[in-house]
């Protein structure tokens, strides 16, 4: 039996459910965890407007019943006392002794209007700047709405997490495939041969890899007889699972990457295979990994040159290999020439758009492809204004951000709207950008939290629960293992507007038209784009069809579904508004609640590259150029200092979820790991705390002496240190721990893409 909203009714016969069921009918929902890239379904049961149980929904079609903890604790992060309900204004300009006041929405919208307004009228569009943090990716909302504030500011000064965390691929994939949105997976359900660097998807759940049950998917590989191989300093989980673990130096992945593809071309194993016609730039490719022999880069690496040969001849020999470089091999030096190599070296070996190889997902929203050459991907079309970084994909590095807050002078950064953003915690040099946003004449914030960014708001604007709103995995489904689409409403009406609301409120206060303005015109133009692109595409079967019947047609509980449903009915699956019989849309969502399986990733070049030359272009002249810095790397003398890596944990997605009691009760995670031999020779002891100093600033924590990790590097676990003062996280805060970003340093960027270099900090090490 289900409701009026499609809720399943059932009795539940368990007996801790029983002694709740006092008070009305239990209803079970299914819908997509919100909380990491993995897109696990849940089972959610709820009693009118409470959560009564959660766990993984075993009739999904792409997670089967796979869940983590975080998935479990929706219950507690939408039930939170912590969390925002209503805006909140500051009184007083010191966080430490600021009261905030509770108002109506119309009171902190004009707030808003008073504050941007004053600041663009006397200094002009750059002087506001736009920071967007991860969990932008993780809603409707932040994937859709937050590009109509950038389009309505027009300021130069973009900022977001992409640059301490992903920036590198986007700029490979943009280089070799034109569009910097196109990145390939590992076909994890099909390859023979697993290679992973700097990745750990046992703690992280998979990143720019959408796969739930990342870790049984691996396991996967070695029942049927294939080999995983984990490149690490650390010994991860994953590396603890893996049939290989190989302990790099940090930094190193794009030297280890380039030797191999070096002896790839010098031993005769390069295959093109069904690339062969589709590759452009093979000889300049070849010739650039010369001087990378082996034995020149296994002193930098701290990997036998043997091991090397034999990793290459490995991924050569399988019938099917897939190499995955994630964030160990992005937050570092070479970011961008290490994702460069993981794909070059796909291309290689015939494993680039092959089954089992790397793949290019193509998601129910997702345009179809247009034949022939497209635009192409550019770099550095303008300059920040104080360190002459180039732009990558319209953004600056947030590296810079604190320097273009302190810089006088004509395009200063005068004031700051953030969205589900805590960049005090995740950018370099954390305490000075702290510091700058106190300088800031008017800062706004939507966020769920006051936490160590918002704070330092003037004005914060409360996002709906994740369970208040409804839930589309826009961002991740382009990145998925295996093509697949759902769909789900919102569980709980919002106590206020919905994000997308307030996201296109934000937008007409910026563009002039004031706090009073209807919102129902963002919508509109969202929606008219989306109808109006597929109606001018190729052979569009609604070409001849009126806009007003479209827009009459579609579903869905808000605005943004409609949006949703627009971009599902005339992607590559839709049913074209009646066109394609039994195609998708919201509505064949909506009846599947458990998902509905689009089949494997199939081969997608040369229909879905955007360059300009039609091709994969191997050998792009940013990259080519970029590869002197990395033979000059070859003279370093490593002297074995220590370096400092970061690591993730199960439990944890950046500073988001540490105000979430059961995800951060138990052992204390947020220790400083050290190998056994660097223990003894600083004379540091287990439990007992070690200062932590680089150039940019010092921490104390606690020690954790571990063979799991190489000599000569510790580490630290990112997104900590929850005791500043103003911060309203009483959970968080009794586990406050420190904040690694407090030594990691701003001027230390991958030029290429101006990512932070987050891992393989210089640091020395003492007891405390």
């Amino acid at each position: 039996m289900t409701n009026d909203r499609g809720a399943r009714i059932v009795t539940i016969t368990d007996r801790n459910d029983a002694k709740q069921d006092t008070d009305g009918d239990l209803e079970v929902h299914h819908r997509t965890c919100p909380l990491c890239e993995a897109t696990c379904g849940l089972e959610i049961t709820t009693r009118g407007q409470q959560v009564v149980r959660i766990r993984g929904d075993r009739d999904n079609a792409f997670s089967q019943g796979f869940i983590c903890p975080k998935g479990s604790s929706l219950k507690q992060l939408h039930e939170d006392p912590d969390r925002l309900r209503a805006p909140l204004i500051r009184r007083g300009n010191d966080p430490a002794t600021a009261t905030w006041e509770e108002v109506s929405w119309p009171e902190a919208f004009a707030e808003v209007e008073r504050g941007l307004t004053a600041v663009l009228d006397a200094h002009g569009r750059d002087a506001v700047a736009l920071y967007f943090g991860n969990p932008s990716a993780h809603t409707l909302a932040g994937v859709l709405y937050n590009r109509t504030i950038v389009k309505a500011l027009g300021s130069r000064n973009l900022y977001s997490a992409s640059t301490v965390d992903q920036m590198p691929k986007h700029v490979s994939s943009g280089l070799m495939f034109g569009n910097p949105l196109l990145i390939p997976v590992p076909d994890l359900d099909r390859t023979d041969y697993l290679l992973m660097l700097g990745a750990n998807p046992w703690e992280s759940n998979g990143s720019l890899c959408t796969a739930p049950d990342f870790p049984g998917r691996v396991k996967a590989i070695q029942a049927r007889g294939g080999k995983v191989v984990v490149v690490d300093p650390r010994r991860s989980r994953t590396a603890e699972e893996a049939d290989e673990h190989v302990a790099i130096r940090p930094g190193a992945d794009a030297h280890l990457l380039v030797a191999m593809a070096n002896v790839l071309v010098a031993e005769g194993l390069v295959e093109l295979g069904a690339l062969a016609d589709q590759v452009v730039g093979l000889d300049d490719a070849c010739a650039a990994v010369a001087p990378f022999t082996p034995e020149a880069v296994a002193p930098l690496c701290g990997v036998d040159a043997d091991i090397i040969r034999r990793l290459a001849r490995e991924v050569a020999a399988a019938p099917s290999a897939a190499i995955y470089g994630r964030i160990g091999t992005h937050t570092v030096e070479f970011g961008t020439l290490a994702s460069w190599a993981v794909d070059l070296l796909s291309a290689l070996t015939g494993n680039l758009d092959r089954p089992g190889g790397a793949m290019f997902p193509l998601a129910a929203h997702d345009r179809a492809s247009r034949k022939g050459p497209g635009r192409g991907f550019a770099l550095g079309r303008h300059h920040s204004r104080v360190k002459g970084f180039p732009e990558v994909k319209g953004e600056f590095p947030v590296a810079a951000l604190a320097g273009e807050i302190e810089t006088a002078g004509e395009g200063q950064v005068k004031a700051l709207i953030t969205v589900a953003g805590n960049p005090v915690m995740s950018t370099p040099n954390a305490g000075r950008l702290d510091a700058a946003l106190g300088q800031l004449d008017f800062m706004v914030s939507v966020d769920i939290y006051l936490n160590e960014t918002t704070r330092r708001a003037n004005v914060v604007l409360p996002a709906p629960s994740p369970l208040e709103r409804s839930e589309y995995a826009l961002a991740f489904y382009s990145l998925a293992v295996h093509n697949f689409a759902d769909w789900s409403p919102p569980l709980f009406e919002p106590t206020g507007p919905s994000e997308h609301d307030v996201l296109a409120k934000l937008s007409l206060i910026v563009s002039g038209l004031g706090s009073e303005a209807d919102t129902a015109g963002i919508d509109e133009m969202m929606i008219t784009g989306v109808l109006q692109g597929a109606m001018k595409a190729a052979d569009s079967p609604i070409a001849d069809r009126s806009l007003d019947e479209l827009v009459s047609q579609l579903r869905g509980h808000s605005a943004i579904d409609k949006v949703v449903d627009a971009m599902i009915r005339t992607g590559p699956y839709g049913d074209w508004f009646g066109a394609v019989p039994d195609g998708l849309s919201i509505a064949a969502l909506e009846a599947n609640p458990h998902g509905i399986d689009l089949g494997p990733l199939q081969p997608r070049i040369p229909d879905a590259l955007r360059t300009t030359s039609g091709k994969v272009e191997l050998a792009p002249e940013p990259i080519l150029g970029d590869l002197q810095r990395l033979e000059d790397a070859l003279s370093r003398h490593v002297n074995g200092d220590l370096v400092l890596v970061g690591r993730r944990h199960l439990r944890s997605n950046n500073s988001w979820m540490h105000n979430v009691n059961v995800l951060v009760k138990g052992k204390e995670r947020c220790t400083l790991q050290v190998h056994p031999d660097d223990a003894a020779n600083l004379g540091l002891t287990d439990g007992g705390n070690a200062q932590v100093a680089s150039r940019v600033g010092k921490v104390v924590a606690p020690v954790e002496v571990t063979d799991a990790i190489r000599p000569g590097v510790v580490s630290l676990p990112h997104g900590w240190g929850h005791d500043l003062p103003g911060a309203q996280l009483g959970v968080a805060r009794a586990h406050a721990g420190v904040n690694s970003n407090v030594l990691t340093d701003e001027d230390q960027i991958d030029p290429l893409s101006g990512n932070a270099v987050l891992n393989g900090i210089p640091v020395t090490v003492a007891p405390a």
